[in-house]
């Protein structure tokens, strides 16, 4: 048997309940809001976070797991812009200082 891509393990029930939903209506996203009770626009949000949690954990240049959390809590709605400029850059300096003190150790 073949191992689940990497990406389905960044997915909630609730991505994977929605992903399901969306190929049983034939990928028709106004059937998928009429299933839910909500508009179109939303359902198109929810698909575009889903798109981008995906893409971040497809993309090779997020080295850290932190960061790939945080990304995916921001491409989810869960953080604004600025919070996760703000952590991803407390989390670089952090890192640099560690980086700094081992190599001076």
């Amino acid at each position: 048997m073949r191992a689940l891509p990497t990406w389905l393990s960044f997915l909630n029930d609730e991505d994977l309940a929605f992903i399901r939903r969306f190929l049983l209506a034939s990928g028709s996203l106004k059937e998928v809001a009429a299933g839910y009770g909500i508009s179109y626009p939303t359902v198109r949000l929810r698909l575009d976070r889903l798109i981008a949690k995906i893409t971040i954990a497809e993309t090779s240049d997020v080295q850290s797991e932190f960061e790939r959390v945080l990304r995916a809590q921001h491409a989810e709605g869960k953080i604004d812009a600025e919070t996760l400029k703000a952590l991803l850059a407390a989390y670089r300096r952090e890192a640099e200082r560690l980086e700094s003190a081992s190599r001076s150790a």
